[in-house]
């Protein structure tokens, strides 16, 4: 036995955008939206959900079965887009999940954080025995801080809304976390952002009144030119690193857990590591979440049945920054 997942959870608000909706959102063509941005549809939250609650929510699938009291810390790696500014959520998912005996902080690292927090979390097991079981958490509402009328933001137009968690324990018969490899390029740390609410630009009529308070890119161009070189070998890198470190190479990939991209990205990336569209999931029905994608990709992934004894699954993301994370996961539970 070793650290590792042993249950994930998931939960996605009852709300549906279509790519129909979006084009008549975004003056795009549904059929662009659905081959080129790789949306058939996502989960989009009510004024009643918010990021914590969507986390509660999939915590509460995790632990079926579990005795909270088991918990001993409840990690945050969701999206920085919370219920309210300068406010940890982890407390009040502690608080709500029961878990009264854990220690509750946040993680962030807008996209990238999934992989990172598979390693924080496994790290932490590792270096301090009296820790026996970490649930991850994260919650996502950033459908919220798109401009659907601002065309520098069309990268985003796949920002989606659900929660995500997954349980780490020390004596894991379900998987093992392996390796991880992480690394960023900090020259992109002013390309992507939301340019009011912060310091720098605090809320104000005025910023309100400027639609500063929606998610932006500085320079399109400039940011294409810069990330687009980049980007798909920055994601072969941590892969590989992290596959190294494990002991294995991309041949002995099952199943590859990406953060959700359009999909030429998806098929570069694909092609980069020989991998064919079978063993990767896609996430067209339900977008991107911010750093959710590769566990609910997990999930699916394990409902699903696709992953027997032995099998590698790769957790890998990318966050505005820029930072690229990849985790390996080994699985060790029942075949299917």
């Amino acid at each position: 036995m070793g650290i590792g997942i042993k249950t994930t959870g998931v939960f996605f608000p009852p709300g549906i955008e279509t790519a129909a909706d979006l084009a008549v959102k975004t003056g795009i063509p549904e059929q662009v939206i659905i081959e080129k941005f790789g949306l058939v549809q996502k989960h989009v939250a009510d004024d009643s959900l918010h990021a914590s609650d969507l986390a509660v929510a999939a915590g509460r699938q995790a632990l079926e079965g579990i005795d909270p009291l088991s918990i001993d810390v409840v990690i945050y790696f969701g999206s920085p887009h919370k219920d309210y500014y300068v406010w940890s959520s982890a407390p009040k998912i502690q608080y709500e999940l029961g878990a009264k005996n854990a220690y509750a902080f946040e993680i962030m690292n807008v996209s990238s954080c999934f992989p990172i927090a598979l390693k924080v979390a496994k790290d932490m097991i590792a270096a301090d025995s009296s820790i026996q079981n970490i649930l991850l958490v994260g919650g996502c509402k950033e459908s919220q801080v798109v401009d659907y009328a601002n065309p520098r933001s069309r990268f985003m137009f796949n920002f989606a809304d659900g929660g995500s968690a997954a349980l780490v324990t020390r004596d894991s018969t379900e998987s093992e976390i392996l390796g991880s490899a992480i690394l960023t390029d900090g020259s992109f740390h002013d390309d992507v952002r939301t340019p009011a609410g912060g310091s720098k630009h605090f809320a104000s009529h005025e910023t309100v009144e400027k639609n500063l308070h929606y998610i932006d890119v500085k320079d399109p161009q400039s940011m294409k030119e810069r990330l687009d070189p980049v980007s798909i070998a920055n994601f072969d890198t941590v892969i590989r690193k992290a596959l190294h470190r494990s002991g294995y190479t991309p041949q002995d990939i099952k199943l590859l857990l990406p953060l959700h991209t359009k999909r030429s990205m998806f098929k570069e990336l694909l092609q980069s590591l020989e991998l064919s569209e079978e063993k990767a999931i896609y996430l067209n029905h339900h977008g991107h979440m911010s750093a959710l994608d590769p566990c609910v990709g997990l999930h699916f992934a394990q409902e699903k049945g696709l992953l027997n004894p032995g099998d590698l699954a790769v957790a890998v993301s990318a966050g505005t920054g820029y930072t690229w994370a990849a985790t390996v996961v080994k699985w060790k539970g029942e075949k299917r």
